[in-house]
């Protein structure tokens, strides 16, 4: 999951599906400066970490959002928003103690 989302295309391809039902691989590839067989490539790693569906249509490949799996990347990460959140507080004490 983590290598999944590690790489910025793969994040910019989760964005645009997260604000559309189904995109066609043209349409994504036409937001990147690279080819199809790259965006291709990015999908197949997003695809192997169930973050996208796809589907064929005729002769297109339709792409579409599976967001359940970054549950497991939000919950990782609201430890750490806790660990900061608690750090920061301390900070504010200490600070307005020097007061």
């Amino acid at each position: 999951m983590f290598v999944a989302i590690a790489d910025p295309t793969r994040r910019k391809l989760i964005r645009l599906l997260a604000n559309a039902d189904e995109l066609p691989l043209h349409e994504l590839t036409d937001q990147f400066q690279m080819g199809r067989t790259a965006v291709s490539k990015h999908l197949t790693i997003l695809r192997e970490a169930s973050l996208v569906i796809d589907r064929k249509v005729g002769r297109e490949t339709r792409y579409r959002l599976n967001a359940a799996p970054l549950q497991e990347v939000k919950d990782w990460l609201s430890f750490y928003e806790e660990f900061w959140k608690e750090r920061v507080a301390l900070l504010q004490n200490l600070l307005s103690e020097d007061k």
